[in-house]
């Protein structure tokens, strides 16, 4: 591992404050100074210092589930001093990342954690993990705009959504499921087929579902939640999507 992945993963500073902690000499492998933030590090045998403080002992695992409100951005701080996630998690937590993003007019379920590993996989595309997204209009979509969904659709700039799955949700409301998370997708597809959103959440990742967590709180994963999720993580087949 990165010395600089390492400290941010364990730390929990942002990579750009790891790259300075290390170039000032604040940071020490087997008691010896290192300045080279990319040199690749064991932190099962090596012992990584910043400050005088031993960073290597794994730290305890959290995924957390919140239910983000609108107008927070998914981010651990803004220079701009907007809310962030970061504001919205109890008090002590370290540095914890966002599996997949929401765009800040975007509400609904959000997993942070520190778990590395678990949160590249549920957000790589290869392993197909789907995303339930509850998209409110003023007129629903006509069964051409539906078929254009479900078939897939031209995005633009020589990208095209994969084929998604429509289902009714009420009367001004519909579902798109999708196993990608491309930039603000959900509103590209429905822009490209002449849908206009009056609201969009996400209702579910996966086998796990936002249910009534009211918006801005948080609560850990449940052990039954957190099993299911890593079985998702693995590929399609082996975790229900809800």
């Amino acid at each position: 591992m990165r010395l600089n992945k390492l400290l941010a993963e364990r730390a929990g500073l942002a990579r750009r404050k790891c790259d300075a902690a290390i170039f000032a000499g604040e940071v020490t492998i087997d008691g010896e100074v290192v300045v080279t933030p990319g040199l690749d590090v064991d932190p099962a045998v090596q012992a990584v210092a910043l400050n005088g403080r031993l960073i290597t002992d794994a730290p305890a695992l959290i995924h957390l589930m919140l239910n983000k409100p609108l107008g927070v951005l998914v981010t651990w701080s803004d220079p701009r001093g907007r809310p962030t996630v970061r504001d919205y998690v109890p008090p002590g937590m370290p540095r914890l990342f966002a599996v997949g993003r929401l765009d800040f007019d975007t509400t609904g379920l959000l997993v942070l954690t520190n778990d590395g590993p678990l949160a590249h996989r549920l957000a790589h595309p290869r392993y197909e993990v789907p995303k339930r997204y509850r998209i409110t209009v003023k007129k629903l979509p006509s069964r051409e705009q539906v078929r254009m969904l479900e078939e897939g659709v031209d995005l633009g700039e020589d990208e095209w959504s994969s084929p998604a799955k429509v289902e009714p949700a009420g009367r001004n409301a519909f579902d798109l499921v999708i196993a990608e998370g491309r930039k603000r997708q959900v509103r590209r597809m429905c822009k490209a087929v002449g849908i206009w959103l009056e609201a969009l959440q996400r209702v579910a990742f996966g086998p796990l579902a936002l249910g009534d967590l009211p918006p801005g709180k948080t609560r850990p994963l449940r052990p039954e939640e957190l099993r299911a999720l890593r079985a998702a993580s693995r590929g399609p087949g082996r975790g229900d999507a809800v």
